[in-house]
C-alpha cells in the first residue's frame, strides 16, 4: 500500500465530504467512560470463493487464452436482473465472448460498443473525453474493473433501448460535477439506462457527478443494483420516470453516505425490492439527505431490513404508491417514515435471503465497493451477493482447562492446526485462565482463537515474561520475545477473551528490560474483535513479517490499557470504537505514550478511530504519541492519526513527543475532530487535519483491499 508524503489534499469540491468513515462494528461503547470490559462482539462483511486464471498480452488489450476462466467472470445477477424475461435467461454478461484488458478510452469504448460479447476489464483509470461522455454499451457485456484499479473519470455508460445482458462491475466511476448542485445543464450520469433490460450493477464506487449516480429510464426492467458505494451526490438513484408500470428492479446491499435525493426514488415501478441497503447521514457535514426512499405513482415497493442512520424523512410515498416495511431500523431519523398498501411477495419471483438488519452497518460498510478478488487473473471471486462460501465447516478445536475439551491448553491446539491449512480453524477456548505462552506459526494461517464465554473476561490468557526474563537456554526474552501470545501467520483473528502480561514491575526493579507484551502480532490481515489487551509497557506490538512486509492490523470493540509505548510498531494498524485505557506506573505515578510508531516511509502507521481515551490517571500527563526510529533509522516516518476520538483530561495539550533525537515534527502525527476534555485546537504543537485531508486518512485508506470479515 503506498502513500503519499506530506499533507494530503483533494481537489476542488462543491462542499465538505462526511467527517468519518464508518467501518467496523456499530456497537455503542457503553463502558466509555468506564474500565468495565463489556461482552459484545461484533459482525463483518464478505467472503470469497477461489479460481484462478491467466492472460497474454496482445497489442493494447490483453485477450484470456486459458482453459479455466476466473470465478468472477461466471459470476450472475441475483434479483430481478435473474429472472428470464423477454426472452433473456438472466443476466450473466459478455462470460461467451474474449476477455480483454483495457487502459484507454478508445478500447474501452471498441469493445463496449462492439456488436460480440466481451468481458472488458479496467486495469487503470480512463479519463472521458469530453467530460460526461457516455460510452454507449451494447449488449452482452460485462465491464469489470480490474481489482480497485479500474476508474472511469468524468462520465460513464448509457445502454438505450433494447440493450439487455450487460454487467458492470467493481467500479469506480466519479468526478463528472460541473460546480452545481443541483445541476439542470449538465445530464452527466455513471450508468444511465432507457429501455435497457437485464442489467446487474455491483460492487461499484459511485461519486460526485453532476447528475444521476444510476438512472433507470423509460421502461427499464430486470435490474439488480447490488454491494455499491453512493456518496458525495445530488440526486442520487432514479427508478421510472414513465407512466408504465414495467420495471422490476431490485436494490440490496448497498451503502448511500452523504447523498441529498434520490436514495433512490422509484417511480411507476412494477415490483420495486429494497433490502439490507444502509443510508447513512452523517452529523456536521454540509450534505443533507432531504429523502431517503421513495415510492412515488403507483410504484408497489416491498422495504425490508434496511438501516437507516440519521436521514430526513426516510421513507416516503405518494398517496397512490405502495410500500410494505418489515424489519427495517430507524436511528437518529426524523420526518416521514411511512408504509401502506399492498406490494408482491418477492420470493415468487426469485430466492433470496436478507441479512439481519443489525449487521448492515458493518456489513456494508466493510463490502461494499470495489474488490480485489474481482477482475483479476488469479484473484477470487465473490457469489452475486459477495457472501462467504458457506459449506461444511470443520469442527472447531475445543480447549478446556478441566479436560472437558479435546485439548487443555491453547498452545497444543495450535500445534494441531495442520501446516499450510487451506481454511479457517476455529480454536474455542472455554471459561478459565489459562498461564502459558502462545505461538501462532507463520505456516498455519486462518486461525481464529475464540473465548467461548459470554463476556470477554472469561477466558483469559496470561503470562509474565519481560524483556529482561531470563531464558530457559539462556539469555533473555527481549521486548518481542516477552510476547504471551504472538502471532506470525496471516488472516489470524481473536475474538472474546483477555490476553494479559501481568509482569510485576514494582517486585522485579532490579531486572533490566521491563518492556512486557500482551500481544505481538508479526502477519498480515489481523482481526482484533471484542477482546482486551492488557498490560503496562509495551502492552501490543503491531509489527510485520519483515520492513517490506505489509502488515495491517484491524481493532475493533476492544479495550487496550497500558502506560508507556503500550500501541507500538510497524504495523498499519486501526484502532477502532474501542477503549484506550492509560494506567498509572509501578510506583503510582502517572506519565506514559500512548502509541510508539515506527512506520515505514511508504506505509500507513496507526489509526486511532471513533475511540475513547480514559483512565485513572492525573490530568496533563499522557502523550497520545512519540516517534520511534527504530535502530535509530532515519528513513522511518512514523506515524499515528487519532481522529473523531473522545479524549480524557490525562491527554497533554501539546500531546506529541520526541524520541531517540529525532524530532516528531518531522514524522506524521496528526488529529482530527477530536472531543474530550483531552482534546484541543489546531497549533503547531497540535497540528489538526483538514477536511480534505482528512478524507485521506480514514480506515478504508488504512486497510485498502482487505476487508476484515469475522
Amino acid at each position: 500500500m503506498s502513500e503519499r508524503h506530506g499533507k494530503t489534499t483533494a481537489g476542488p469540491r462543491h462542499r465538505r465530504r462526511r467527517t468519518a468513515l464508518t467501518v467496523g462494528i456499530p456497537l455503542a461503547l457503553t463502558a466509555a467512560v468506564t474500565t468495565t470490559y463489556g461482552t459484545g462482539l461484533g459482525v463483518f462483511g464478505e467472503g470469497a470463493q477461489q479460481t484462478a486464471s491467466a492472460a497474454t498480452n496482445a497489442g493494447s488489450a490483453t485477450s484470456a487464452t486459458t482453459a479455466a476462466a476466473p470465478a468472477w467472470a461466471a459470476d450472475t445477477a441475483d434479483g430481478f436482473a435473474s429472472v428470464d424475461s423477454l426472452g433473456q435467461n438472466g443476466t450473466y454478461g459478455g462470460r461467451d465472448g474474449r476477455t480483454v484488458t483495457v487502459k484507454t478510452l478508445a478500447d474501452l469504448e471498441k469493445y463496449a460498443t462492439a456488436e460480440e460479447p466481451y468481458v472488458i476489464v479496467v486495469a487503470a483509470a480512463i479519463t472521458m473525453n469530453p467530460v460526461g461522455k457516455e460510452i454507449k454499451v451494447k449488449s452482452d457485456k460485462t465491464i469489470v474493473g480490474q481489482g480497485t484499479s479500474g476508474q472511469i473519470v468524468g462520465g460513464g455508460f448509457f445502454l438505450g433501448t433494447g440493450v439487455h445482458n450487460v454487467i458492470i462491475r467493481n467500479l469506480t466511476i466519479r468526478d463528472s460535477y460541473q460546480g452545481v448542485w443541483n445541476d439542470k445543464d449538465h445530464d452527466f450520469d455513471a450508468v444511465q439506462m432507457d429501455g435497457a433490460h437485464h442489467v446487474w450493477i455491483d460492487h461499484n464506487d459511485l461519486r460526485h457527478m453532476a447528475d444521476g449516480l444510476i438512472d433507470v429510464r423509460k421502461d427499464s426492467t430486470n435490474v439488480t443494483v447490488s454491494w455499491n458505494k453512493f456518496s458525495d451526490n445530488n440526486k442520487t438513484f432514479g427508478i421510472g420516470w414513465t407512466e408504465n408500470l414495467v420495471t422490476d428492479i431490485t436494490v440490496h446491499h448497498n451503502w448511500f453516505r452523504e447523498t441529498e435525493q434520490r436514495n433512490p426514488s422509484t417511480d411507476n415501478a412494477a415490483h420495486a425490492h429494497l433490502y439490507n441497503n444502509y443510508l447513512q447521514d452523517d452529523p456536521g457535514t454540509t450534505i443533507k439527505s432531504s429523502y431517503g426512499n421513495y415510492s412515488r405513482g403507483s410504484t408497489r415497493m416491498v422495504l425490508e431490513n434496511s438501516y437507516f442512520q440519521g436521514m430526513n424523512n426516510p421513507v416516503t410515498k405518494d398517496a397512490t404508491a405502495a410500500i410494505v416495511q418489515r424489519g427495517n431500523t430507524f436511528s437518529g431519523t426524523s420526518g416521514r417514515n411511512e408504509s401502506g398498501g399492498t406490494a408482491f411477495d418477492p420470493k415468487s419471483f426469485y430466492g433470496y435471503t436478507p441479512d439481519r438488519t443489525a449487521d448492515v452497518p458493518a456489513l456494508l460498510t466493510a463490502g461494499t465497493g470495489p474488490r480485489t478478488t474481482i477482475g483479476t487473473a488469479n484473484g477470487t471471486a465473490g457469489a452475486a451477493n459477495t457472501k462467504a462460501a458457506t459449506g461444511a465447516a470443520a469442527a472447531p478445536l475445543t480447549v478446556a482447562k478441566d479436560g472437558s475439551g479435546r485439548f487443555t491448553t491453547v498452545q497444543a491446539a495450535v500445534d494441531a492446526v495442520p501446516t499450510n491449512n487451506p481454511s479457517r480453524v476455529v480454536i474455542s477456548v472455554k471459561p478459565g485462565t489459562y498461564r502459558e505462552t502462545v505461538k501462532v506459526p507463520a505456516n498455519k494461517p486462518h486461525v481464529t482463537v475464540q473465548g467461548a464465554g459470554a463476556s470477554r473476561k472469561d477466558t483469559v490468557i496470561v503470562f509474565n515474561n519481560a524483556a529482561g526474563t531470563a531464558k530457559p537456554g539462556g539469555g533473555t526474552y527481549g521486548t518481542s520475545g516477552s510476547a504471551t501470545v504472538a502471532v506470525e501467520a496471516d488472516d489470524f483473528q481473536a475474538r472474546n477473551l483477555t490476553i494479559s502480561n501481568d509482569f510485576d514491575e514494582a517486585r522485579n526493579q532490579s531486572l533490566s528490560g521491563h518492556q512486557a507484551v500482551a500481544l505481538r502480532t508479526a502477519a498480515d490481515q489481523v482481526l482484533l474483535d471484542g477482546i482486551i489487551v492488557d498490560g503496562d509497557q509495551d502492552t501490543l506490538l503491531l509489527d510485520t513479517a519483515a520492513k517490506d512486509r505489509l502488515g495491517r492490523v484491524y481493532v475493533s470493540n476492544s479495550y487496550v490499557s497500558g502506560n508507556v509505548d503500550f500501541v507500538f510498531g510497524r504495523a498499519t494498524a486501526v484502532i477502532d470504537q474501542s477503549v484506550i485505557t492509560l494506567k498509572k506506573r509501578w510506583d503510582g505515578t502517572s506519565a506514559g505514550y500512548i502509541t510508539a510508531p515506527s512506520t515505514t516511509a511508504d506505509r500507513k502507521g496507526i489509526l486511532i478511530n471513533r475511540s475513547v481515551v480514559n483512565g485513572d490517571v492525573s490530568a496533563g500527563s499522557f502523550f497520545l504519541g512519540r516517534n520511534w526510529h527504530a535502530g535509530g533509522d532515519a528513513t522511518l516516518r512514523p506515524q499515528t492519526t487519532v481522529r473523531n476520538s473522545t479524549l480524557s483530561a490525562a491527554v497533554k495539550s501539546t500531546p506529541w513527543s520526541d524520541m531517540g533525537g529525532f524530532s516528531w515534527k518531522n514524522d506524521r502525527f496528526a488529529e482530527y475532530r477530536n472531543t474530550g476534555p483531552g482534546s484541543g485546537a489546531a497549533s503547531g504543537d497540535r497540528p489538526q487535519l483538514t477536511d480534505s485531508q482528512a478524507t485521506g486518512q480514514e480506515v478504508a485508506d488504512w486497510l485498502g483491499t482487505w476487508n476484515p470479515t469475522a
